[in-house]
């Protein structure tokens, strides 16, 4: 959930810092306050476009931050271990977001800068903005499918997760076999290109991790001066009279000479005449190492050669001398591929059909898990639609398959292509008037019929989409009566699942909420700004009552409204 938000100079916002909760929270104020530079201000941490127009008059940026808590299992993990950004098992996500006055735009999450495409992921992860005038992803008919799939949940997931390691060994076995089977042409110049460079590769003899060996020995024999006089000046500190090794055999026989007189002392004197022994053996190691040491500068210039060779190889093939063996390798199999192309097309042509009739298999059953979970789809939505006076509505999901391209390898038999989640085409369908044909979502034409059915959908996928808040943003623009106290119970609904921020003129909805908050403007020293109330319960019922009479209170309004909240609290604890 959305925990904490802080805006500074945003728009007319000075500063101002929301604490939200659990629940249904509802924002209300007088239109102009500033209730949705609130939510464009979520939307930019959403990773939305940013303009220089929100930045406050006269400052030189404005500033946005978002506490967000998650759980142990919320998909945003995942995304920050995509993108490298760590969250700790405390589930604490802190979304940032700075827009100058020059106009650039710096993403932050949990402290790491990132791009706008990444703070784009997350931000989808935590926070599902819907608008009277926005088109979403359940308008979307490219995204139905997805919505269509996190509705049939695991049995689904599972036989997906199976089909896109298929359809992905497919796609890459296609894309060679189109390079091999196109352009002779090309062909024989890329295999000319490829030979010179084998040659060159074979022609340099390379060892593995030779590069590595010679830079240690070149290390060597560039510091031969520095080690020969280390272990020459360590050896004669020790070998020699009155060096270090006379000092200790002195130690050691003035200890023998009484450890026959204190039994304590009978163990210092063998750990002393260890220790000579020991010292003893370093020094003939460091005369053996020093008798071995030979500075051979011809050998230095024989590596200096070798390295600016590999060096000049591996701006063109590698980082390493390993990375420059495994690519003349591959490559040697590409050669063979392109010398040997007929053998290789058809053996390709094989694979081709023995992948995609693999994966068509998995398509198939992934489609008749969708069909069943389209009709329970369906019925769901019905019943929300109905609950929202649109019972006359009928909702349908319409699963179609694409035709395959002639002329492709493609499923043999089969006239229907594989797509990268399946062979099924999804719409959304739905018609509000009786005779009238079904038609996609969003050519639905009335506005109040559109929040209905945006939100009957919304309450069936917040169960399953995960998402930490749900934001509505004046979605209930052109209802009253019972379909407004329909819409707030549906919200409500929502919020039981997920936590919900939702702009509202609607006193029913304002009702509801289990947090009301006033957003109001106000004018000091001659500039506008924006502040936030929480209300207590006395003046949630001013507020409502202000949203019914749009004018001064009155006896009969506060009354009203203090009903309003009697009947919200009967209805919450019905459906808890």
């Amino acid at each position: 959930m959305l925990t904490e938000l802080s805006i500074r100079d945003f728009a007319i916002i000075d500063e101002i810092s929301i604490t939200f909760k659990e629940g249904l929270t509802v924002l209300t104020g007088e239109t102009g306050a500033g209730k949705s530079i609130i939510i464009d201000a979520i939307q930019l941490l959403s990773g939305g476009r940013g303009s220089v127009e929100f930045v406050r008059h006269g400052t030189k940026k404005a500033e946005i931050e978002g506490l967000f808590t998650v759980q142990p299992d919320h998909p945003i993990y995942k995304v920050g271990q995509d993108y490298g950004v760590d969250i700790d098992q405390d589930g604490m996500v802190v979304l940032e977001r700075t827009i100058t006055h020059q106009g650039k735009s710096i993403c932050r999450v949990n402290g790491k800068l990132v791009t706008l495409g990444i703070m784009r992921e997350f931000g989808h992860s935590l926070i599902d903005i819907h608008s009277q005038h926005e088109t979403q992803s359940l308008m979307d008919p490219d995204r139905h499918v997805e919505l269509l799939d996190v509705f049939a949940g695991e049995e689904l997931r599972s036989v997906l997760d199976e089909y896109e390691s298929v359809y992905d060994k497919y796609r890459t076995m296609k894309k060679r076999y189109k390079e091999l089977s196109e352009n002779e042409q090309e062909m024989a110049q890329r295999l000319d290109l490829l030979e010179f460079q084998l040659r060159e590769l074979q022609g340099a003899e390379m060892q593995p991790l030779e590069d590595d060996e010679l830079a240690e020995e070149r290390k060597k024999l560039m510091n031969f001066e520095k080690v020969y006089q280390g272990i020459h000046d360590a050896y004669y500190s020790l070998y020699g009279e009155q060096r270090g090794l006379d000092w200790l055999s002195h130690a050691m026989t003035s200890l023998e000479s009484t450890s026959d007189v204190d039994d304590n002392l009978a163990k210092l004197s063998e750990e002393m005449t260890n220790t000579y022994y020991l010292m003893e053996e370093m020094t003939f190691k460091l005369s053996n190492h020093m008798a071995e040491l030979e500075f051979d500068p011809e050998r230095l210039n024989q590596i200096e050669s070798r390295l600016n060779e590999l060096n000049r190889l591996k701006k063109k093939y590698g980082a390493t001398v390993d990375d420059m063996l495994q690519y003349a390798s591959r490559i040697e199999e590409e050669i063979d591929e392109i010398r040997n192309k007929d053998s290789h097309l058809s053996k390709m042509e094989n694979e081709i059909a023995e992948l995609s009739q693999d994966a068509l298999l998995e398509a198939q059953g992934m489609h008749e898990i969708r069909a069943k979970a389209a009709e329970q789809l369906a019925e769901f939505i019905h019943v929300e639609l109905r609950d929202l006076y649109l019972e006359k509505a009928a909702f349908a999901v319409d699963l179609q398959t694409k035709p395959g391209r002639q002329g492709d390898p493609e499923l043999e038999g089969s006239p229907v292509q594989l797509l990268p989640n399946g062979i099924d085409l999804v719409k959304f369908l739905i018609t509000t008037n009786p005779g009238e044909p079904l038609k996609e979502l969003h050519k639905v034409a009335s506005g109040g019929e559109m929040s209905r059915i945006m939100l009957a959908l919304k309450r069936i996928f917040s169960r399953h989409q995960g998402i930490t808040s749900v934001i509505f943003d004046e979605v209930d623009t052109g209802v009253s009566g019972r379909v407004a106290q329909a819409i707030a119970e549906k919200i409500y609904g929502i919020s039981e699942g997920s936590q919900v921020l939702c702009i509202s003129h609607l006193p029913q909805v304002a009702a509801m909420a289990d947090t009301h908050v006033r957003i109001e403007k106000r004018v000091e020293d001659e500039r506008t700004s924006t502040a936030a109330k929480e209300l207590s319960l006395d003046e949630k019922a001013d507020e409502i009552s202000r949203m019914i009479t749009g004018a001064e209170l009155t006896a009969t309004t506060v009354e009203h409204a203090r009903e309003l909240l009697t009947m919200a609290d009967k209805h919450k604890s019905k459906s808890s």
